[in-house]
C-alpha cells in the first residue's frame, strides 16, 4: 500500500448474498492481528491502546511475529469486545499513531 492508507479487513468488499454483513453476537472474544513497521515498543504501543478499550486486557497472552525480512511484526491478540462502536474506535486509534499498517 503506497498511499500508506489502511484497510479495514473486517469489512467485506463485495457484497454478500442478501446484502447483509454477518452479525457479530455482542459481548464476544474478538482475536485480532495488527500489522505495523518492526520496532522495540510496537507491541507496547499496541498493547497500550487496546487496554484503554478493554481494561479487562491481559497482554500475556498477546503473541509477536516479525516477518520473514524483519522489516514488519503483526501482534496477535484477543479482547472482550462489547459492540461495534468500541471496535470502530479501536481501530481509529491503532490507526491515528500512524505505524499501524493493517488490522485483520
Amino acid at each position: 500500500m503506497t498511499d500508506k492508507t489502511l484497510r479495514d479487513l473486517r469489512r467485506p468488499s463485495a457484497p454478500r448474498p442478501g446484502g447483509k454483513p454477518p452479525r457479530i453476537t455482542f459481548p464476544c472474544d474478538y482475536p485480532l492481528k495488527v500489522v505495523g513497521d518492526a520496532a522495540e515498543d510496537f507491541a507496547a504501543t499496541v498493547c497500550q491502546i487496546v487496554r484503554r478499550h478493554d481494561p479487562a486486557f491481559e497482554a500475556a497472552g498477546i503473541k509477536v511475529v516479525p516477518s520473514r525480512n524483519g522489516r514488519f511484526q503483526s501482534v496477535r491478540l484477543s479482547i472482550r469486545a462489547t459492540g461495534e462502536s468500541q471496535l470502530q474506535a479501536l481501530f481509529l486509534e491503532l490507526k491515528a499513531t500512524g505505524r499501524v499498517h493493517m488490522v485483520v
